[in-house]
């Protein structure tokens, strides 16, 4: 009997996979036997992330893209086609925190880019990948949210409301796929032990939080071919869907 864990054949893009949560996801579905086409920054990190998924056995290729180039992320998905001719799996990890300011403190950039990647970025993704999303046998898409979008306290504004317009854009998505063979969904981490997270919490104590790579099988149990929920946002701080 094969493994349900398992991924072998499938191709997946993970992106903001040279930190945090995206490169341990990254080499979490590169060990279950999925092809990673890791997007991130800096080469730098590209290839030291490469160098832990053959650690593995694993393998991967290296897509140097800021998520703020759109047409960048316009021709990703032609360019996976050309390859492969279809994607079984999109993790849309990348995301920014902003400023924990104000809203009236904000800088217009700040505030431009943290939308520009949180949001606008995973919109191109999507348009840019749903061909060949619907050429897979089940593919799967997962965003990471927050539980910052509803919570909405005071200073965190520029961020949870991106979280927010996330939250409406991929369960728009899963109301347009829900006839498909596509799944789509949010998956809500809550605190982790990230850069990002010590950067809006620099006083905690980073050793209390979980670890990238607690939180990834989370994540790769939810791209797999038997995973059928759509629409929906698991939170691995309850254990649950919310």
């Amino acid at each position: 009997m094969s493994d349900p864990g398992r991924l072998d054949g499938k191709i997946a893009v993970v992106t903001g996979a040279t930190r945090g949560i995206g490169e341990a996801v990254a080499v979490d579905l590169a060990g279950r036997g999925a092809h990673v086409i890791a997007v991130g920054r800096k080469v730098e990190p590209l290839e030291a992330l490469d160098d832990r998924i053959k650690a593995v056995g694993g393998s991967a290729t290296l897509v140097p893209l800021n998520l703020t180039d759109g047409a960048g992320v316009d021709r990703l998905g032609a360019s996976i086609y050309e390859r492969w001719g279809k994607l079984d799996i999109l993790v849309g990890n990348a995301g920014v925190l902003g400023r924990i300011s104000p809203l009236a403190h904000i800088p217009e950039r700040v505030w431009k880019e943290t939308f520009e990647v949180n949001v606008s970025a995973n919109w191109r993704l999507i348009r840019t990948l749903d061909p060949i999303l619907r050429r897979a046998e089940a593919a799967r898409c997962v965003f990471l949210t927050s539980g910052a979008a509803t919570k909405l306290r005071a200073h965190w504004g520029v961020y949870s409301i991106s979280k927010a317009a996330l939250n409406a854009l991929v369960a728009t998505y899963a109301a347009e796929v829900a006839n498909t063979p596509i799944r789509a969904n949010l998956f809500s981490p809550g605190p982790v032990r990230t850069g990002m997270r010590a950067a809006a919490v620099p006083g905690e104590d980073p050793m209390t939080l979980p670890a990238p790579e607690e939180i990834a099988p989370y994540i790769a149990a939810m791209c797999a071919t038997g995973f059928d929920r759509n629409g929906a946002t698991w939170s691995f701080t309850d254990k649950a869907f919310v």
